[in-house]
């Protein structure tokens, strides 16, 4: 039986792919992204049982040496992730992609697709792929949202089922990157291409933290990456305002870019070779 640890569904989602979508996140993620805003999703759960002792409603029990969630008494106050020396959330639901599909299925009348996210959702190929086979057949339009760390070269059949991917290209320079996310980015380069040849990459982002790394550098060369194969699908670039909330404090004292600045960078991604830029 396939299961995933699953951190949360949002019924109801505009800001993860096109049109209104239910977005799934996973728990766990193999990067260590310096201004991650979602650090709790990270790491996976020790069953270390500290959160169990301190929550106030009896949200988190301690079943056979593993901690179980009971979403239904869950009051939202975090102190279980406060409490986690590891900062990890133990909010999540080990779930099949049947049991998934059945909270998607409530939010059919009203959603066009359903996103996969994270932590990193290509950690759990195989279950994406059965989740997705269920969405198609309802008719739902399928995006994952990755940070290209493992191949899709090889995964035809998840391929087949997905309709677009969305990638983080978070530097490109491999020294920048690995500043950034503690990993090189030598597969996430690979699988732009890769996927843009293909036809399914639907959109690459960046977060635009000034100071951190090459910002210029990096939209010049993702365009030229991708230039050979926009004609096969336009590829949309997302410049995303760094927001210094929710951040490791080290990362706190980076400021977030100023308007002016995010235009200057929409138009250099123009000039690069991109017809479909956001900013947000």
């Amino acid at each position: 039986m396939i299961t995933a640890p699953v951190n949360k569904i949002i019924p109801f989602s505009s800001v993860d792919g096109p049109g209104n979508r239910t977005a799934v996140f996973f728990q766990g993620c193999n990067w260590d992204c310096c201004y991650c805003h979602n650090p709790e999703t990270r790491n996976m759960c020790t069953g270390c049982m500290a959160c169990v002792q301190v929550c106030p409603v009896g949200a988190l029990q301690n079943e056979n040496g593993k901690v179980h969630f009971f979403p239904e008494r869950c009051v939202g106050c975090d102190t279980c992730i406060k409490t986690c020396r590891f900062g990890s959330s133990p909010r999540i639901c080990n779930l099949t992609p049947e049991e998934t599909f059945e909270q998607i299925k409530k939010q059919i009348p009203f959603i066009s697709g359903v996103t996969v996210s994270g932590g990193e959702c290509s950690l759990y190929c195989e279950f994406v792929e059965s989740l997705f086979k269920l969405c198609k057949e309802a008719g739902l339009n399928t995006m994952m949202d990755s940070n290209g760390s493992t191949p899709f070269a090889g995964k035809d059949d998840l391929l087949a089922v997905t309709d677009g991917v969305m990638l983080d290209i978070k530097a490109f320079g491999e020294e920048d990157h690995l500043k950034v996310t503690a990993m090189p980015n030598k597969n996430t380069l690979e699988n732009a291409v890769f996927l843009a040849k293909m036809g399914k990459l639907f959109e690459i982002r960046t977060v635009i933290v000034p100071g951190l790394f090459d910002i210029e550098n990096t939209i010049i060369k993702a365009g030229e990456l991708l230039r050979p194969y926009q004609s096969i699908h336009p590829v949309r670039y997302k410049l995303i305002s760094y927001r210094p909330f929710g951040v490791r404090e080290e990362y706190r004292t980076y400021q977030s870019p100023s308007k002016e600045y995010m235009e200057q960078l929409e138009e250099l991604a123009y000039k690069s070779g991109f017809d479909d830029v956001v900013t947000t």
